[in-house]
């Protein structure tokens, strides 16, 4: 809309239009009236070179406004009394007069003076008579009519225009910051999972070779090589477990077997905590023929286990625990039941273990009970669907 080039064209063209018909004898005729038009339209053009700085701002500076529109009524009288043709003159006066204000109401004045000089050109004219004012009012009142409520409605268009720019550059910084925000949550939602990660996988696996080494030392003190011997055996095989749990977390994935096999993978994991641990461990398996359990409820599960019988290790003091892995078609179900000291389940924890088992479990749809009493005893049970989802992508 304020693109100078184009008013340029517009008003060269216009003034053109208006010289070449006046020569063809629409206008004032003879040297006399071509002289004067062609004054009238240097005029109008003087008037437009006032103006012109404010088309690219959509307003002029007062000063120019203060002298160009008057310099463009003037040319509009003098032009109409010379000739009435020259009213054509008004097709560019009132766009440039909306176009060169800041406010409707500067616009709207504008366009009364450029009204208020039809009239008097027509008037002057007609030798001040009767009818030239009849014709010169008519004239002035419709084309004010005219240019005002084009004027408003363009101008409402441009606003609207505006308006959608504005709300088209806030919607654009909004997803901007929405995806920023979806970014830093993935991020969060990244660093709590391989927190987890860490913590179930690596962690333990650390915890239990720094007991081993520790009952290797107590054993080498009291003289009893071969019991230490087998336990440096216990300790190479952990750090083997702990190198390929790295592994899997570096390639993103668990650190187990993509074909894991639930059964088999609890009896490693219990033979090694009755390994590290020295405690007698009851375990019971039994998994459903038709059960088909996802790799992910499988995993799931010996997460919980691992965190359960650590927790049972470095809290519990017990002197023997009970292992239980159930499944069928609909659902998988673990128990970890011990005789040890028990806790409080609602009192407040300093630990992550049994609240990124809760999340864990949480996240895959299933549910997790601890019963628990001060007087001693522990139970956990964990129930999930056979066949869930990857909990991690639903935290992304």
């Amino acid at each position: 809309m304020y693109d100078k080039r184009w008013w340029d064209i517009a008003v060269a063209g216009g003034l053109a239009a208006i010289a070449a018909l006046s020569v063809a004898g629409l206008g004032a005729t003879g040297p006399s009236g071509w002289t004067w038009t062609a004054v009238c339209l240097v005029v109008l053009v003087l008037g437009y070179a006032l103006v012109r700085p404010g088309i690219v701002r959509g307003a002029a500076a007062p000063w120019r406004l203060a002298v160009g529109v008057p310099v463009i009524a003037a040319s509009i009288l003098f032009g109409i009394a010379v000739a009435p043709f020259l009213a054509m003159l008004q097709s560019l006066a009132f766009p440039l007069v909306w176009v060169t204000t800041s406010t409707r109401r500067a616009a709207i004045g504008g366009s009364a003076a450029v009204a208020a000089a039809t009239f008097l050109g027509f008037l002057v004219g007609g030798g001040l008579s009767f009818g030239a004012m009849w014709t010169g009012l008519l004239t002035a009142v419709i084309s004010f009519v005219f240019a005002v409520a084009l004027g408003l409605w363009i101008s409402a268009i441009a606003e609207y225009a505006d308006d959608r720019a504005r709300l088209v550059a806030e919607l654009t910084a909004a997803q901007a910051q929405v995806e920023m925000l979806s970014t830093e949550r993935g991020a969060a939602a990244e660093r709590e999972r391989l927190g987890r990660d860490i913590h179930d996988t690596l962690a333990q696996t650390l915890a239990g070779l720094a007991l081993l080494s520790e009952r290797a030392r107590r054993q080498l003190g009291r003289g009893e090589v071969d019991a230490a011997v087998e336990t440096v055996a216990t300790v190479e095989q952990l750090s083997r477990d702990a190198l390929a749990e790295a592994r899997g977390l570096v390639a993103r994935t668990a650190a187990v077997p993509a074909d894991i096999a639930l059964g088999e993978a609890v009896e490693r994991l219990v033979e090694r905590f009755r390994t590290e641990a020295g405690l007698a461990v009851d375990l019971t398996v039994g998994l459903d023929r038709d059960a088909d359990m996802s790799r992910d409820t499988q995993l799931v599960v010996l997460r919980c286990l691992q965190e359960a019988l650590s927790n049972v290790r470095k809290h519990a003091d017990a002197a023997a625990v009970r292992v239980t892995v159930a499944a069928d078609p609909h659902a998988a179900r673990l128990e970890v039941v011990d005789d040890g000291r028990g806790f409080d389940p609602d009192a407040r924890r300093t630990g992550f273990g049994l609240d990124g088992m809760t999340d864990r479990v949480a996240l895959a749809g299933g549910t997790l009970a601890v019963d628990s009493h001060t007087e001693g005893g522990t139970a956990l049970t964990v129930v999930l669907p056979a066949a869930v989802s990857d909990p991690e992508e639903q935290t992304a």
